[in-house]
């Protein structure tokens, strides 16, 4: 998995811990009074609306990239074998350098 994807995987899960955070101060709120506090709950259903629908993007997204990734290698598995070991190779040569 390279650091994209790590980073991605990351984010959706730190978006989806906002998101259910975020329901459950909502849901501790609701009997709150006041119009301040109608303000600031109305404004972290929007931030929560949005931040979920990031969400879906950024999962739709990691998943198109592996399936293409995969669509790649199946389609040319002799290029994808040397291209692996090419980049494993130069990685392997700049580490016994050090």
């Amino acid at each position: 998995m390279s650091a994209t994807e790590l980073n991605t995987d990351k984010l959706i899960t730190d978006l989806k811990r906002l998101v259910s955070d975020s329901e459950e101060l909502l849901h501790a709120t609701k009997d709150a009074a006041g119009d301040k506090a109608h303000e600031v709950r109305e404004r972290l259903a929007d931030a929560l609306e949005s931040a979920k629908r990031s969400c879906r993007r950024l999962e739709d997204k990691a998943i198109e990239g592996a399936k293409t990734a995969d669509r790649t290698i199946r389609d040319h598995p002799y290029q994808s074998i040397g291209i692996a070991l090419g980049v494993g190779l130069v990685i392997g040569v700049l580490v016994a350098k050090k």
